[in-house]
């Protein structure tokens, strides 16, 4: 049976953290705390990879518009 995007979105929901690919080229990855039907996204514990490593962000909210893909991390 295939799932639908909304469901794998709901099993990972204050589990385990996503990688979120945004417009312009930037990745971030944290714990999906909420979501909405326009992808906008709640973040926690936000991090995005820079030049010195890892830049801690904390709680984000990121604008569904600017989301080119979201998936579950592979740790």
């Amino acid at each position: 049976m295939t799932k639908r995007p909304l469901e794998i979105l709901d099993q990972v929901l204050n589990r385990q953290p996503v990688i979120i690919s945004l417009k312009g080229g930037r990745e971030i990855r944290g714990v999906l705390q909420g979501y909405d039907v326009h992808m906008n996204l709640v973040l926690d514990k936000a991090e995005e990879e820079g030049e010195n490593g890892m830049v801690p962000l904390g709680t984000l909210i990121v604008r569904g518009d600017n989301v080119i893909y979201i998936s579950p991390s592979v740790e």
